[in-house]
């Protein structure tokens, strides 16, 4: 059982790696070379993992931000040709946003950097220590339900088997 003064240092403890995680991983982003701010860098991620080009009102409700955020963002990165605006085939009022060719070689390159600042940051712990905190971080990745039971178990419980939101490579 988890006490008060407990809870506020996990909380404590839970925002300075979140804020070394930010830290480090926009060195690695600078280091790159890409000229990519780490917001363009998330958009870049977004743009991926969509099935088709999707409108700046889909990425806004992805990325949880205003429109006129993303229209920044698509400004950037249309500058730098990593994406651009194209008409929707179907209704020409409606514009999407597509990664260029030179967005997909950004995007690898913004993985090795990703990559790099996960090992500088997981670089003190073992590998049982990495399988732990990996098992953890699911736990709490998939924790935005309110039905969490004290002791309940959650190593292969059905009803967390394919939550919504939980997959990789879904749809914008």
């Amino acid at each position: 059982m988890t006490t008060p003064d407990s809870d506020s240092l996990l909380a404590e403890q839970l925002l300075r790696l979140t804020r070394r995680v930010h830290r480090i991983q926009r060195r690695h982003l600078q280091q790159s070379g890409l000229g990519v701010t780490p917001a363009q860098a998330g958009l870049l991620r977004t743009l991926a993992h969509c099935d088709a080009p999707p409108r700046m009102a889909d990425l806004a409700a992805r990325l949880e931000v205003v429109p006129r955020a993303v229209t920044t963002l698509v400004d950037g990165l249309e500058a730098s040709g990593m994406a651009r605006r194209v008409p929707d085939p179907v209704n020409r009022r409606v514009i999407r946003i597509e990664l260029t060719e030179d967005g997909r070689k950004a995007l690898r390159e913004l993985r090795g950097a990703r990559v790099s600042a996960a090992e500088e940051i997981l670089d003190p712990l073992t590998t049982l220590e990495r399988e732990v905190l990996s098992g953890l971080l699911d736990a709490l990745v998939g924790g935005e339900t309110a039905d969490h039971e004290p002791g309940r178990e959650r190593q292969g419980d059905p009803e967390r088997q394919g939550e919504p939101g939980r997959e990789r490579g879904r749809t914008c």
